[in-house]
């Protein structure tokens, strides 16, 4: 039995199951390793200052949570951080059309691979997310980037998986195997407060441009 559902059989209605839920995620989150995110938040700052792109992967939930960053990352910190250096932010989960045709033509594990293929230039990062850290298509680009001499940044959940292993930054959510609502739900945080740190040091920047 899981965390999750052993909460649910301990707590009679959905009141103290909230509560209990909330503080799994804080247990969870207090046993991440913050340096992980300041070497996160580097590679990042280190990609917009070199016009390197960054692209985010995922499946189902941590799909959404790719498109949902590269958003935050792009256009959100663009639009409140201002400025003529922009995070270069693309999810390769966003493109239907073309992930069909990969599916289709080469199966859904050169998904993110053929795309990389056209898209990734020396220099650039890949931010891969999955809860289980054993994506095929997720393990198969991250091996990739590495044959090229690029950066893989993961956001992983569970014992880590292949992914774990094969990356050069890992944010790791250490919850039981199969619990991906607490893991998805705090990549989101990552997100968020990384974004939300990156636009901090974009807008502080430009006030330094400013003042001169």
């Amino acid at each position: 039995m899981n965390n999750i559902a052993q909460m649910f059989n301990e707590n009679i209605d959905i009141q103290q199951f909230s509560k209990g839920y909330f503080n799994y995620l804080f247990k969870l989150l207090n046993d991440i390793d913050v340096s992980a995110i300041a070497a996160f938040a580097m590679e990042m700052e280190n990609a917009r200052k070199k016009h390197n792109t960054v692209f985010f992967i995922g499946n189902g939930g941590s799909a959404a949570t790719a498109s949902h960053m590269a958003n935050d990352f792009g256009m959100d910190i663009l639009k409140k951080g201002g400025g003529n250096l922009p995070f270069r932010a693309l999810a390769l989960t966003d493109n239907a059309s073309v992930m069909l045709a990969i599916a289709n033509d080469d199966g859904y594990d050169r998904l993110f691979v053929n795309q990389l293929r056209i898209h990734y230039r020396p220099g650039d990062k890949l931010v891969a997310i999955s809860a289980s850290g054993n994506s095929p298509n997720v393990v198969a680009a991250a091996e990739w980037v590495r044959q090229q001499g690029g950066t893989v940044v993961s956001l992983v959940g569970f014992d880590g998986g292949k992914l774990k292993d094969i990356s050069d930054v890992v944010i790791h959510v250490k919850s039981e195997k199969n619990e991906y609502g607490p893991v998805e739900d705090i990549h989101m945080i990552m997100d968020h407060l990384l974004a939300n740190w990156l636009q901090c040091q974009v807008q502080k920047e430009q006030r330094g441009v400013s003042e001169l």
